[in-house]
């Protein structure tokens, strides 16, 4: 079993990019299906009872039971799955690594993971498993360029004069591209929910810090600590005042936040305006 393990840590870690024509694996289907119509009997038959199939998470390990009842607590009315990679490791074993999302009843939710399946005796059944579900949707990659490489103090006064003439605010997002978490969160901005209001009421600028060498001075005058991680938020009034920043690592592990948790935040501090029809506050 601990060679499966090391494959999955190593498969987990080289999730970089969708394949195109990847094969469909039937037993997946099986899987996706008994969660779906929630049937218990039919996915516990789906995992190894010998040897026992092993769940990984990032906060614990499970047996096949408890990974059971996690999916049907969850209920979902619906899944659809992304496959990734699905091919033969070696005779008798599959691997399988995809995305997903879940239509719950109260909300869409995410699943990465990676499978290993094992022909035995009446079928193929999951010898060993590591998934993560989040209330985010989680990059395939991390390559893409967020943080800009130029004049970071020049952007921010450019964005503070965008804030006075349109009336928002300033959020800048301190990170790196090599950050995980920093991929998480813009991909969150582009959420349809995240980007109504993230649009009409921000200026954001993507402030790049290095490996916590650069644009030091900028996470000191915003007072945004490098030592509480990355990414990190900090929003201004188009004046340049500081109204809120990020002092306890709130934003560092944003694959683990929901949603609810960045409407809330730029819900409080979008910027109050005066509709001149009924001359009210918003």
């Amino acid at each position: 079993m601990h060679y499966r393990i090391a494959f999955l840590a190593a498969v987990w870690l080289s999730l970089v990019c969708a394949a195109e024509n990847v094969p469909v694996f039937p037993p997946l289907v099986s899987w996706k299906d008994a969660i779906t119509q929630q049937n218990p009997s039919a996915l516990k038959t789906l995992y190894s009872s010998s040897p026992p199939a092993q769940v990984t998470t990032s906060k614990e390990t499970l047996d096949a039971d408890s990974e059971v009842a996690f999916w049907m607590s969850l209920k979902p009315k619906g899944m659809q799955l992304k496959v990734i990679q699905s091919d033969a490791n070696q005779p008798g074993i599959y691997q399988v690594l995809f995305q997903g999302s879940l239509e719950t009843a109260a909300r869409t939710m995410y699943v990465t993971a990676v499978q290993v399946w094992q022909q035995q005796a009446g079928g193929w059944r999951i010898v060993a498993t590591k998934r993560e579900v989040t209330k985010l949707e989680q990059p395939l990659t991390v390559d893409d360029k967020i943080y800009p490489a130029g004049d970071a103090h020049a952007e921010i006064r450019e964005a503070l004069g965008r804030a006075r003439r349109s009336g928002r605010r300033v959020l800048l997002v301190f990170g790196a591209d090599w950050c995980y978490d920093c991929h998480v969160l813009d991909k969150a901005f582009r959420r349809h929910d995240i980007a109504a209001i993230l649009n009409a009421n921000y200026e954001v600028v993507h402030i790049d810090v290095g490996q916590g060498d650069k644009n030091q001075d900028l996470m000191s005058q915003y007072q945004v600590p490098m030592k509480r991680g990355i990414p990190a938020i900090a929003i201004l009034e188009s004046d340049g005042k500081l109204l809120y920043s990020q002092k306890n690592g709130e934003w560092e592990r944003t694959r683990a936040l929901g949603p609810e948790d960045l409407l809330e935040l730029l819900g409080k501090w979008k910027p109050h305006r005066q509709t001149h029809r009924a001359g009210l506050i918003e």
